[in-house]
């Protein structure tokens, strides 16, 4: 039986790895063992806070919308509470960007969530 020779196909996936690591410092960007660690924990996290920069951004705007009620005199659950009730359908991410950019409006939103 003839003899195989990888030599072409490691070499492929040792550079495919040290392309991604690209840029990282020390060895961990020109040695294939510890980039190959350095990438593997990179993607994870990369992964892990794809789901976490959703649930980050969702406490942000929270923290802004009740930042802004509590302004106006009303507590965040009880504004979310009258919104649902009067149909309102705006999600807090326009809500957040409202209490900053634009004060007024958000009072006019807060008021008519109130009747």
């Amino acid at each position: 039986m003839s003899r195989v020779k990888r030599g072409n196909v490691a070499r492929k996936r040792r550079n495919k790895i040290l392309k991604i690591a690209r840029g990282y410092q020390g060895g961990s960007g020109s040695l294939f063992r510890t980039a190959n660690q350095r990438v593997m924990k990179a993607l994870c996290n990369a992964y892990r806070d794809r789901k976490r920069r959703k649930r980050d951004f969702r406490r942000l705007w929270i923290a802004r919308i009740n930042a802004a009620a509590r302004q106006n005199g009303i507590s965040y659950s009880k504004f979310m509470g009258n919104l649902k009730k009067s149909d309102v359908r705006i999600n807090r991410k326009m809500l957040a960007q409202l209490a900053i950019v634009d004060p007024k409006s958000f009072e006019t939103v807060l008021t008519s969530s109130k009747k």
